[in-house]
């Protein structure tokens, strides 16, 4: 039986033990959606579902002004965790968070093995917006190129049997992601 399907940032149920995995919670004003969250493959939807949590962890990290968050460890390791440390100290030192709906997107996996995977997708925050923390402003800025990012991530199965997200890298504005 699975009783952690009510997890809201939880985008499907993952072929890992569920039962010591963090909670995740957002503020209502702010929502990733993740599309291609199934491909047939039992092993590919488990790297979906965790690499979705790992997105979620930096962004509750944010969200909490925390980078010791008990998620952002459980699904990020080695240079995924440092780089993500690093990119949640930059909103925390800024004061700032970030409002709306960020959707991912192409997502594609390729496994590597039993325990590594690759997955190149796309995030459109086109709809997402920071918000400074101290004057509540929001920082409705037009749509740019730069709201379309590609990423490439690879993620390490765990003796846990979570696929954690070791190294990722992003490229702002690349026309793979732009509509």
């Amino acid at each position: 039986a699975d009783t952690q399907s009510s997890k809201s940032a939880s985008p499907s149920a993952s072929a890992s033990s569920t039962s010591d995995r963090p909670d995740i919670t957002f503020p209502s004003d702010a929502k990733n959606v993740f599309e291609d969250q199934k491909t047939g493959d039992k092993t590919k939807d488990a790297v979906l579902a965790d690499s979705a949590l790992s997105i979620n962890s930096v962004d509750e990290a944010i969200f909490k002004g925390s980078t010791n968050t008990k998620a952002l460890g459980f699904y990020n390791a080695d240079k995924a965790l440092s780089s993500s440390i690093t990119y949640v100290q930059g909103y925390i030192d800024d004061a700032d968070t970030w409002i709306g709906e960020t959707r991912y997107f192409d997502r594609k996996v390729t496994l590597s093995g039993a325990n590594k995977a690759y997955i190149t997708y796309c995030s459109d925050e086109s709809k997402s917006f920071i918000k400074n923390k101290k004057t509540k402003k929001v920082d409705k800025t037009p749509t740019t190129a730069n709201a379309y990012v590609l990423y490439h991530s690879v993620l390490t199965k765990n003796a846990e049997g979570v696929w954690q997200t070791t190294n990722i890298v992003s490229n702002r504005g690349d026309k793979a992601c732009q509509p």
